[in-house]
């Protein structure tokens, strides 16, 4: 099954999914974040299968006006 790794928690998704249904399972907002598959990000329409290692990177935005 898929890991999935964001800051020091992992979560294991049952099944071969989308990118985007796990968003869903975890109720995770895509925008909110990068998803990174061995160095490469991925699209939402990414199907991950057994064993993918993703790591999800936090969205940062800000700045001065």
């Amino acid at each position: 099954m898929p890991t999935i790794k964001l800051r020091d928690k992992e979560y294991n998704i049952p099944g071969d999914l989308t990118l985007s249904q796990v968003y869903k399972r975890l109720r995770f907002t895509p925008e909110s974040y990068l998803a990174v598959r061995e160095g490469e990000i991925i699209t939402e329409d990414r199907l991950l299968k057994d064993k993918d290692i993703v790591k999800l990177v936090p969205v940062i935005s800000g700045g001065n006006r």
